[in-house]
């Protein structure tokens, strides 16, 4: 595959990645929503994360998506400025 044919590829999809990033903002802001840092969202709810230690379960998971989805989010708007 050659870069015309690429680029070919990459400008029909031109007109979908505005709602593509609005979809991966949305889903960013939950997954940081999420996380048990500190006395943030999770002392609303009555629970209370006090310590520092390492991830684990659900919580590890959550982690490593929002960083997933920021890598996405700014390839998406990097490709959205560079077509």
């Amino acid at each position: 595959m050659n870069l015309q044919n690429l680029v070919a590829a990459l400008s029909q999809i031109k007109p979908f990645l505005p709602v593509i990033q609005i979809v991966i903002a949305v889903l960013l802001t939950s997954l940081v929503l999420l996380q048990p840092r500190g006395e943030s969202l999770g002392s609303a709810f009555g629970q209370s994360f006090t310590g520092t230690g390492k991830l684990r379960g659900i919580s590890k998971k959550i982690f490593f998506f929002t960083i997933f989805l920021g890598f996405i989010f700014i390839a998406t708007a990097l490709l959205n400025l560079l077509l």
